[in-house]
């Protein structure tokens, strides 16, 4: 080992100067050796892997073309130079890494065999052989892990999405733009459903019947099987989709049933813990949401899609508890059952709701921002969190759900163990937070002082009860000192938003034209 202190003793003449350019020197040579000898590994590797390449080439090129059965009966396959002909194959690239039709090479042997499985080849389906019935499906799902409900250009991790995927893949749909479809509802990141709907065309057995689309021609009629019952659509679908999104039950409607203009109301649910909430003055404050008002305050105005017009109706609201827990653990749920609602609007409620059950605004506060003569600018302030939020119920007339038995059994199993697994974690979480209330403290004089050692007393006899369980519910910074909502600095009204697209809208368009 090169030692410096042996260097400097046996070479005295020689300066720091020197002594250091030597250590630079050995060190570099010892690294450039070792990146040499790293080159020359990875250069052999790429050497056996291009011979095995070579290999599998020329193992694929002394196969024969194998391909997917002919459409006779026989059951025997088609010689390679008739699927050939026929163009049925995939063609060969010089790399030999493309598959044939209906062939797996991703086993070959060494004496270039084929082994495993082949890949199944999924069969053409015949929608001209069956009618369409227009159907209501009622959904629910947990959004917690999804991107919301309507399909996205940007993501396919949503409901809506997992949906059509689903749909498709059972053959209870061709396409998306063939189905004729409708939502109910469009819910945000985060956000789960109990009762969303949704409406559209599937394939069905039935020959005629509440919400059936006869077809013109004899197919359905000629086809061979069942025509007096129904697909099971909620067991088909739930066979195919996420665990965290279920199918309850169907229901038949009229060919123009729309699920989005159809609706008669929609009931919001949004869950929270008690903590140092004055439930009754937030309860007070609630019922003044009741009835017609202008909620541009209360919402994101969404200027840009089209909406300009922010008046509402709320038929009910309730502050009412779920369960009984001591110590601000109670959780409780504030239901909102209207026949519309806006962008943000419910989750914009809440925020107002809890700086009131907090006392940091007065109940009065909605007054003003229902009144848009007076407050005409929305005030800046951070709305509710969105996973608390649920689109609990969708009220149509002359819809009956149909429910099976059997099917409601295995929803609610796999309900029952996902709730399992969050159970376990909230009572974990609930025993960690009663014994550290029980953990000793030294005990303090009134003058802060400590009394001693050996003077120590439980926390929860020293301090006042520490109730803080949902100051996370509003997005953003929680901060200990409010500033009033009056007094903050406001966004831009209605009119000038109107004004600013309008404008934008006239530039795009001269630019495209």
């Amino acid at each position: 080992m090169f030692s410096l202190r042996q260097t400097l003793k046996s070479r005295s003449w020689m300066g720091w100067k020197q002594v250091s350019e030597q250590v630079i020197n050995k060190k570099f040579h010892r690294m450039m050796g070792n990146r040499n000898r790293y080159v020359e590994d990875l250069l052999d590797t790429i050497q056996k892997l291009q011979g095995q390449l070579t290999a599998l080439q020329k193992a694929q090129e002394s196969m024969p073309v194998k391909t997917s059965l002919s459409a006779g009966q026989d059951g025997n396959p088609s010689s390679s130079q008739d699927q050939e002909g026929a163009g049925s194959s995939k063609k060969r690239t010089a790399q030999g890494w493309e598959q044939i039709e209906g062939t797996s090479f991703s086993g070959l042997r060494s004496d270039g065999k084929k082994k495993g499985k082949k890949v199944k080849k999924l069969k053409t389906f015949d929608f001209t052989r069956y009618n369409k019935r227009h159907v209501a499906l009622l959904i629910a799902y947990l959004g917690w892990d999804y991107h919301g409900f309507a399909s996205q250009i940007t993501t396919e991790n949503t409901i809506e999405a997992h949906l059509f995927d689903g749909l498709i893949k059972t053959r209870l749909i061709e396409s998306r733009e063939t189905s004729n479809y409708s939502r109910c509802g469009r819910t945000d990141k985060g956000v789960s459903a109990f009762g969303q709907v949704i409406a559209l065309d599937l394939r069905s057995n039935l020959l005629e019947g509440h919400g059936v689309i006869q077809r013109s021609d004899n197919g359905p009629s000629e086809r061979p099987g069942e025509k007096n019952v129904e697909i099971d659509y909620p067991r088909y679908l739930n066979r195919v989709l996420p665990e965290q999104i279920r199918v309850l039950a169907w229901s038949p409607v009229n060919v123009n049933f729309s699920a989005r203009f159809d609706c008669r109301h929609r009931t919001y649910k949004y869950f929270f813990p008690k903590g140092d909430l004055d439930i009754e003055i937030m309860q007070e404050a609630a019922q003044k949401l009741v009835g017609q008002h202008d909620f541009r305050n209360l919402c994101k105005m969404d200027v840009a899609n089209g909406v300009v017009n922010f008046v509402r109706r709320i038929l009910d609201v309730e502050i009412s508890p779920v369960d009984e827990r001591p110590g601000g653990y109670q959780m409780y749920t504030f239901q909102v059952r209207g026949q519309a609602f806006l962008y943000h609007q419910v989750r914009c409620m809440m925020a107002i709701l809890f700086l009131i059950g907090q006392h940091r605004e007065k109940p009065e506060i909605l007054d003003r921002l229902l009144d848009i003569e007076k407050q005409p600018c929305k005030p800046q302030y951070s709305m509710a969190v969105d996973y608390p939020l649920v689109l609990y119920n969708c009220e149509f007339d002359g819809v009956n759900w149909m429910y099976d038995k059997d099917e409601l059994e295995v929803n609610m199993k796999k309900l029952q163990t996902m709730w399992c697994n969050y159970a376990i974690k909230a009572s974990t979480l609930t025993t960690m937070l009663n014994d550290l209330v029980k953990r000793p403290i030294p005990c303090q004089a009134k003058d802060n002082t400590s009394q001693g050692d050996s003077d120590v007393v439980p926390w929860s006899s020293t301090n006042s009860l520490l109730l803080k369980q949902n100051t996370a519910l509003i997005m953003g910074t929680y901060h200990k000192t409010h500033k009033p909502l009056l007094e903050r600095p406001v966004a831009d009204s209605l009119e000038d938003r109107i004004k600013h697209y309008s404008k934008k809208f006239k530039m795009d368009d001269s630019a495209n034209t």
